[in-house]
């Protein structure tokens, strides 16, 4: 399922910039275009890391994998949104949980039945959730007895990336093992073969173009960040929604947009696995990766963002690791388990659009 056709809302939101358009009208067009750019940088980054090797490639893919939301989060902070950008982080681990995983549940039940999947590793996936549905709960214990917010959020976020460069050494270490292994045995079987081709290339791209798209791409989130940043707080309170709604729902699927599209069409192609990986992989990521990113950043630019969430969003998170977690324990799924998923997804932002605006310290 390609993207590409959205790019056309790229002219269309500078123009509605430039012309000072309602901010609603900017907001809808920015975050329309930035769905299409967020999947081209996938795109690139994927077609670069098949001529880097499995090594160097997985962690080019690592690194860039959470760019669109990081960038789109940094213009938030600028922006001064912070609040927003604490809720778009919420957004990200359940809506990656329950709409991308029940849309992809659901297409891909609808088409094949039943479908199976390794129970083990899903389950491993979700536990590993805990520690996201930990960071969240910690600073909001510890909120009337540490001596600040800030400074607990900023260890917390240290751990969780530790955390991260330490998954990233040791599947480094198991992809390298595992392609020393194979090199091995291809060079004995097929000595005086061509040059290889680039692993996975599925895409087809020439480095070079691979290159220029991700550079490109890259300027092309930053503006459009920009502008989606500038309009959504005006476009929030034009539609008569919360900061907090807006960033739980609003950022947080135009951020997941892609990864929502990829996750469907391997569940459609009963690869419910690779569906698995790509959703709970993405709510992972937000909490190791993204989220102590934007805390280091805020201390840079004086922003002071902390990991201290309201109570309603620590439970949302809290509802959808358990929910998950038991649907896929049994290693099987039909479209009813994604329309479950979808379901409480429905209730919670039904939850959070009556939620009153409460500072969350």
């Amino acid at each position: 399922m390609r993207l590409n056709w959205l790019l056309v809302f790229v002219p269309i939101a500078l123009g509605l910039n430039w012309r000072d358009a309602h901010p609603t009208l900017v907001f809808l067009a920015s975050a329309l275009a930035i769905v299409p750019l967020a999947a081209l940088m996938g795109d690139a980054t994927e077609s670069l890391a098949s001529y880097l090797g499995p090594t160097y490639g997985g962690l080019l893919s690592a690194t860039l994998g959470n760019a669109p939301e990081i960038i789109v989060g940094l213009f938030a902070l600028h922006q001064g949104l912070v609040d927003v950008v604490k809720a778009s982080l919420t957004g990200s681990i359940i809506g990656n949980l329950l709409l991308g995983l029940g849309l992809s549940l659901f297409a891909g039940g609808m088409k094949h039945g039943e479908q199976q999947f390794d129970s083990k590793t899903a389950r491993r996936n979700a536990a590993s959730l805990m520690l996201a549905a930990i960071a969240l709960i910690i600073p909001a214990v510890f909120h009337f007895s540490a001596s600040s917010d800030e400074e607990i959020s900023v260890h917390i976020a240290a751990v969780l990336f530790f955390v991260y460069c330490s998954s990233i050494v040791l599947t480094l270490r198991s992809q390298k093992a595992v392609f020393g292994v194979a090199a091995a045995a291809e060079e004995l079987e097929e000595k005086g073969k061509a040059e290889p081709e680039p692993l996975g290339g599925e895409l087809g791209w020439s480095r070079n173009r691979a290159l220029a798209v991700l550079a490109v791409v890259t300027i092309a989130l930053g503006v459009m960040s920009e502008i989606m940043t500038d309009a959504v707080q005006p476009a929030a309170d034009a539609m008569g929604l919360t900061p907090l709604f807006a960033g739980v729902f609003l950022l947080a699927i135009v951020g997941n947009a892609a990864e929502t599209f990829n996750s469907i069409r391997f569940a459609r192609s009963n690869q419910v696995e690779l569906a698995l990986g790509v959703t709970v992989g993405a709510s992972t990521q937000v909490a190791l990766v993204v989220a102590p990113v934007l805390v280091f950043f805020s201390m840079l630019i004086g922003r002071d963002m902390d990991l201290l969430f309201s109570q309603f969003e620590i439970v949302a998170v809290m509802l959808a690791v358990v929910v998950t977690r038991d649907l896929v324990r049994d290693g099987q799924s039909t479209w009813f388990d994604g329309l479950l998923l979808i379901g409480v997804y429905c209730i919670l932002a039904i939850g959070f659009f009556y939620i009153p605006v409460t500072p969350a310290s």
